[in-house]
C-alpha cells in the first residue's frame, strides 16, 4: 500500500505543474504527509494547503505550526474571512452546521485553491504567517481522502477531475483499471489526487503504529475516558468514549473492539443534518 501511494504521489508530481496537498492536520493527512516525504527522499516538493476555519481545536493549530518549523514545511493557509468577520457561521447562529461548513470550508478551499481569496504562507525567517503574492491557481490537488471513512469518497477515483470550478460530476469519471491512470485532463480541469484511497482507518493507524509518526495527542485518551476519532471544528467534533492512549491501543480497539463496526464520523455532527448533504458538499468542492 506504502508502494502505492508513493507510486501515486510520483505521477501527480510528474504530470501537474501547479500542484498543492491539503492538509487537515489530522491521522489521514499526516500519513500522506509522512508518505510524501519518503517519496521525494525528504522533501515535500509542492506546497501544503490548510483551510483554517478559526474553530478548530486549538491543539490541532499548535501541532501544525510545530510540525511546520520543525520539517521546514512550505504551508498556506486560507480562510473565508468575510464569513467570519460578519458572524456567519453555526457557532454565532447565523448558519446551519452544512451552511456553515460550505461557507468556512467549501467556499474557503475553492477560492484559496483559485488564488481568488488571500492566502497566508508561514515564512520561516521572520517565523510567522505573512500574505503570499502568488496568486496563481492550484489545478492539481493531493487529499488524505479514503473510500470507507464516508459514502461520497467511496465514488471517487485516485485521478478525479472537477470542472474549473471544482464542481464534481459523480458520474462522469474515469475507468482506472489495472492501475493505468487518466492523468490528461482538458485545459481548465481541476484534478483531485487521492492516494490513499484504498487505504482503511486500521490500515493507517497500523502504518502510524510502524512508522511511529507523531499525530494530534487529541486521538488518545488523556486519562478522562474520551478520545476523539475523527477532527474537525471543536462546535461539531465530539469524542467518544474511549480508554485507548497508545496507537497500539487504537489499532486494537479497531481490529477487536466496539469501534470494529461503528462508522469513523460517528461523532462528526454535520454528517447528521440529513441525507446527502455531505456529498452535496462534496460536489462542490467540499474535501
Amino acid at each position: 500500500m506504502e508502494a502505492q501511494s508513493v507510486y501515486i504521489l510520483r505521477e501527480a508530481y510528474r504530470e501537474f505543474s501547479r500542484l498543492c496537498m491539503l492538509w487537515s492536520i489530522g491521522k489521514d493527512s499526516t500519513v500522506l504527509l509522512w508518505l510524501t516525504r519518503k517519496a521525494f527522499f525528504g522533501e515535500v516538493p509542492f506546497p501544503l494547503v490548510h483551510i483554517d476555519t478559526s474553530f478548530k481545536i486549538p491543539e490541532m493549530i499548535a501541532y501544525r505550526d510545530r510540525l511546520v518549523r520543525d520539517w521546514k514545511l512550505n504551508l498556506i493557509y486560507g480562510e473565508n474571512r468575510a464569513a467570519l468577520d460578519a458572524r456567519r457561521t453555526f457557532p454565532a447562529g447565523a448558519l446551519s452546521r452544512i451552511a456553515c461548513c460550505k461557507a468556512l470550508k467549501t467556499d474557503a478551499l475553492v477560492n484559496t485553491l483559485s488564488g481568488a481569496w488571500p492566502r497566508y504562507r508561514f515564512d520561516h525567517e521572520q517565523d510567522r504567517y505573512v500574505e503570499d503574492a502568488n496568486t496563481e491557481p492550484y489545478t492539481g490537488v493531493i487529499v488524505g481522502a479514503r473510500a470507507d471513512e464516508e459514502g461520497s469518497r467511496s465514488k471517487e477515483r485516485y485521478f478525479s477531475p472537477r470542472d474549473h470550478h471544482s464542481d464534481w460530476d459523480i458520474g462522469d469519471q474515469p475507468p482506472e483499471l489495472w492501475n493505468q491512470f487518466k492523468t490528461d485532463f482538458a485545459p481548465g480541469t481541476h484534478v483531485r489526487i487521492h492516494p490513499l484511497l484504498d487505504w482503511t482507518e486500521l490500515n493507517i493507524w497500523e502504518y502510524i503504529a510502524a512508522e511511529r509518526i507523531p499525530v494530534v495527542p487529541l486521538y488518545f485518551d488523556q486519562g478522562d475516558g474520551t478520545r476523539y476519532r475523527s477532527l474537525g471544528c471543536y462546535p461539531c467534533t465530539t469524542p467518544v468514549e474511549s480508554t485507548a492512549s497508545t496507537v497500539n491501543d487504537i489499532v486494537e480497539e479497531l481490529r477487536t473492539g466496539k469501534f470494529s463496526h461503528v462508522a469513523e464520523r460517528a461523532g462528526r455532527e454535520q454528517d447528521k443534518e440529513g441525507d446527502g448533504t455531505l456529498e452535496t458538499l462534496r460536489r462542490e468542492g467540499y474535501m
